[in-house]
């Protein structure tokens, strides 16, 4: 495998010197529809001054979530920063990556691109001096095909091969990743039979949001490559543990962790227990943007380690949120963990509204609940009601409702983008109750 340069261009002029020296013969524009969906187009090395000048239009109203038709023109303004060889492209020509930012024809930022959502909410964290770094657990599928479920191996959390049947895949992930200067920590075969996971190290928000489409578009090219089928679809397999996307996160000030303090005898800051409880607070609020699809609610049911109860812990993974035990000497690692996104959200609003919501509980002073060591998934209804532990909505639907009656999480998307998502969302959940299924007909069709 080909060595490739990584790049920190820091301007136009950069990429234009890079794209010259490197022979690139074409560049793709990327960036992301409401739900996450990756949109791209590619420009001739010619074109690329003119894009860095006035950006490349295009047709808003085409992009789901975007604009109505009559006020269609957008502009895509390439981010310099983002400039990196496609490391799964041949090499005699190569083809590279830019993010963009989407902007309406007079230049200034359009508000329903969920970039600058993140953007946005990153800026409100920064007044207050805080920077926001996130790292997401991402796991997937490897399936024969994406015509059915097939999977190619039956090995568990942790197996070696032979049960492990793609070692070679992932291997072939982490040296594209790599290459394309994406760190990547460890990865491991997970509990399902096929499922795998690549744990990526931890960045600041925004950057880690366009690496996380990076690393889906990797992981899916790769496995293509190999004959096979990568799936980040929440619950692909009955009876068997779905996809998650645990998402670590932490808030830095002035070089140092925030959400340290060592006073506390959990290593914990005022600010880090004010963080937990506004996630906790908006979660029913804010999951059907971090859970959007109606295959996210058949992974978050009790039984399959996917946590379904508003509580947090340190040590208790039936918990939504788990804090990491402090290690001595280790104050920069302190973080918290929510346990319940997938990774078919989009990483943009994902980001935004977990932000949002801890934001929320330091600005208010939310007042943190104790935590729940013990295994919530072995309590009954009295239990969980006796300790006031609440549960995530149980549906697409009842998330959907959720959200739309959210002053926060209509605040942080603004009118335009929190009306687009909730009636998408609508649609999707009334396609889905009016569609008779395959168990239907199996169950019902022969006794009825």
């Amino acid at each position: 495998m080909e060595n490739i340069p990584v790049f920190n261009c820091k301007n136009g002029d950069d990429v234009l010197r890079a794209v010259k020296d490197y022979n690139v013969s074409f560049i793709q524009f990327w960036f992301v529809d409401i739900l996450g969906t990756l949109k791209s187009f590619q420009v001739t090395p010619s074109e690329l001054e003119g894009a860095f000048e006035e950006g490349m239009g295009f047709d808003g109203s085409s992009i789901l979530g975007f604009t109505r038709i009559e006020e269609s023109d957008m502009v895509a303004w390439p981010d310099a920063t983002t400039f990196q060889i496609c490391s799964w492209r041949p090499s005699d020509r190569p083809v590279v990556r830019m993010f963009c930012d989407v902007k309406n024809p007079d230049g200034t930022p359009y508000d329903n691109d969920p970039r600058y959502v993140l953007k946005k909410t990153m800026e409100k964290a920064a007044q207050k001096g805080y920077t926001y770094y996130v790292g997401p657990e991402l796991e997937f599928f490897l399936f024969a095909s994406p015509k059915c479920p097939e999977t190619l191996d039956a090995g568990g959390y942790f197996d070696a091969p032979p049960l492990d049947l793609a070692n070679d895949v992932r291997r072939d992930i982490i040296f594209n990743l790599q290459r394309m200067g994406i760190p990547v920590e460890y990865s491991h075969h997970e509990v399902a039979p096929s499922q795998h996971e690549i744990d990526l190290r931890y960045q600041e928000a925004l950057t880690m949001a366009d690496v996380a489409m990076t690393y889906k578009v990797v992981v899916k090219e790769v496995a293509r490559k190999h004959g096979c089928f990568a799936s980040f679809m929440p619950k692909p397999l009955f009876g068997e543990n779905g996809s998650g996307m645990h998402v670590h996160q932490s808030l830095f000030k002035n070089g140092k962790n925030a959400f340290f303090d060592a006073s506390d005898p959990n290593g914990l800051s005022a600010d880090c227990r004010a963080y937990i409880a506004g996630l906790l607070k908006h979660a029913k609020e804010f999951v059907c943007i971090t859970n959007q699809w109606v295959n996210s609610y058949k992974r978050l049911v009790p039984g399959y380690e996917a946590p379904v109860y508003v509580a947090w812990a340190q040590r208790n993974r039936s918990a939504l949120i788990r804090v990491p035990m402090y290690k001595p000497g280790k104050e920069a690692a302190t973080r918290i963990e929510l346990r319940c996104p997938d990774p078919a959200a989009n990483p943009y609003l994902a980001f935004a509204a977990m932000l949002e919501a801890g934001l929320a509980g330091m600005e208010k002073n939310y007042k943190l609940p104790k935590a729940v060591e013990d295994n919530i998934f072995a309590m009954g209804d009295a239990d969980l009601s006796k300790r006031g532990i609440g549960s995530l909505p149980g549906s697409l639907h009842e998330a959907a409702k959720e959200l739309q009656a959210s002053k926060l999480m209509k605040e942080l998307l603004g009118e335009s983008l929190h009306a687009n998502f909730v009636a998408n969302k609508m649609a999707e959940w009334d396609d889905y109750r009016t569609h008779v299924s395959a168990y239907e007909i199996e169950k019902y069709l022969p006794v009825l």
